[in-house]
């Protein structure tokens, strides 16, 4: 696991305490295109389950993660998908 990884991990479990918490290097699929990275680190897809999302809209918890990873975002990571759910859903 990466350095980049590995901060999503711990930012996202800091701020959101995560019962279910999947990070996948997507950067491979993005060779060549605009924001990629020699060493990949740069395309991240978020799989996320938290009490916190808990009868919040779907753009309020990705609001949630982006303001967790706001750091990130302005710098190493260029792309971000995010499956923000509810425990149940």
């Amino acid at each position: 696991m990466g350095p980049i990884i590995t901060a999503i991990r711990q930012k996202l479990t800091d701020a959101l305490q995560p019962t279910r918490l999947e990070v996948v290097d997507d950067s491979d699929r993005h060779a060549g295109h605009a924001g990629a990275r020699e060493g990949g680190e740069s395309h991240f897809t978020v799989t996320i389950e938290a009490a916190a999302f808990a009868g919040q809209s779907r753009v309020a918890r990705q609001r949630a993660v982006n303001t967790a990873l706001a750091d990130l975002l302005a710098g190493p990571v260029h792309a971000l998908s995010i499956k923000a759910l509810a425990p149940g859903e």
